[in-house]
């Protein structure tokens, strides 16, 4: 079996900078370094103002950024031999493309507050393509560095926001919120439940030893692609059924009410997970809340893949198969998380079962020839911060 190894902070760290002092010479500013994450439930909902429970993972992403005194922007990775230089007057939609879009479009959204050109090198241990929001751990490292190496005076909501834009409009990337939010939130231990309407927040405890289980995470290794068009057609469909409704959100109806003035069956489908999908969130923090974290949670989990399976159609074969087997070996559940269409999936196990679900888990994707998954440690962690 694959286990994704967590590196230590000060590795990550020491690796930002050492590429740094490689392509730039000198050293840098400072390091940040903010966390991926994986949502517990609460699946394709974020934009549709609903309610979403993600927490951080011990897998992050740092930067080492140097300011300079022009309006220049130099990028390099760990992870690719593709760099970026580019003037910050140069960015725009679609400028940068690649992974510098999510670097750049952060300056880009802070460009009123003052930001200008800086020297960044990054290096992470969040998966790429893995839907554990890599793309919002590097937003959010970066937009906490141009923070305080340019004084902006702004509070975390300002650079959740240029987060999100960034993705939005730089990147083109349709994306929610939810990453960006708890990159910036979290509390170890902790799960955040956020109401994707108001922007409220509240940390819900997330002690799964206290209930004899373990969250394992499943990176089917097959790509997770949010910029193709099916996650867009997603939201297009909600937009749709709202001016059929007549609302501007679906939150405080019943499944009932929000289907019953549809008449197109894929309208339905998709509203009606939205709708049962926000009731299931609710009802996980309830239970978070009274320290139960087993089989009613499991049961939740597994009903969010039936919809996002069925009725949202946004999973796929690997992510069904992990799903599938990870039941049949004695998980009390398991959903997929993230934007589906490949990606990962998570599962509720019993603490002694761990490596058992694992091994079926792999033994179904050799079955069915599908990529050999990764599995990674999902233990609630912290949000966004200076490492040096």
């Amino acid at each position: 079996m694959n286990w994704l190894d967590v590196i230590a902070e000060v590795d990550l760290a020491d690796g930002a900078a050492e590429l740094f002092r490689t392509k730039f010479g000198g050293e840098p500013d400072g390091v940040w370094i903010a966390p991926g994450r994986v949502n517990l439930i609460g699946e394709h909902i974020d934009y549709a103002g609903g309610l979403v429970l993600p927490f951080a993972l011990p897998y992050a992403t740092a930067v080492a950024v140097r300011r300079r005194e022009d309006s220049t922007m130099r990028a390099v990775s760990t992870h690719t031999d593709e760099s970026w230089t580019g003037e910050l007057g140069e960015i725009g939609p679609g400028t940068p493309s690649g992974w510098a879009a999510y670097v750049a479009g952060v300056s880009w959204a802070l460009r009123e507050h003052g930001v200008g050109g800086v020297d960044v090198a990054v290096h992470s241990s969040v998966p790429v393509g893995s839907g554990l929001s890599s793309s919002a751990a590097l937003e959010c490292s970066f937009a906490l560095a141009l923070s305080e190496l340019f004084d902006l005076q702004v509070d975390r909501k300002v650079l959740i926001q240029a987060s999100i834009r960034a993705e939005n409009e730089i990147a083109g990337a349709s994306t929610g919120g939810m990453d960006q939010n708890i990159a910036m939130s979290a509390q170890a231990g902790h799960a955040l439940l956020l109401d994707c309407l108001d922007g409220s927040t509240r940390q819900i405890p997330l002690d799964l030893e206290a209930s004899g289980t373990e969250l394992l995470v499943i990176d089917t290794n097959a790509p997770h692609r949010l910029v193709d068009g099916q996650y867009g057609a997603r939201r297009q469909a909600l937009d749709t059924a709202y001016a059929e409704l007549g609302v501007t959100t679906l939150r405080g109806l019943d499944v009932e009410q929000a289907v019953s003035g549809l008449v197109d069956d894929t309208l339905v489908r998709r509203v009606r997970h939205v709708v049962s999908e926000i009731g299931r969130v609710e009802q996980a923090a309830a239970l978070l809340d009274r320290g139960a974290a087993g089989t009613e949670l499991g049961e939740l989990m597994t009903a969010s893949h039936r919809s996002l399976r069925d009725d949202y159609e946004v999973s796929s074969p690997e992510l069904d198969s992990a799903v599938d087997a990870a039941l049949r070996a004695g998980a009390h559940g398991a959903r997929m998380t993230g934007g589906g269409f490949g990606g990962s999936a998570i599962a509720l196990v019993p603490s002694d079962l761990v490596q058992a679900v694992a091994s079926e888990i792999g033994s179904s994707a050799t079955r069915y020839d599908l990529p050999v998954p990764t599995f990674l440690t999902a233990e609630p962690s912290g949000s966004a911060h200076r490492f040096f």
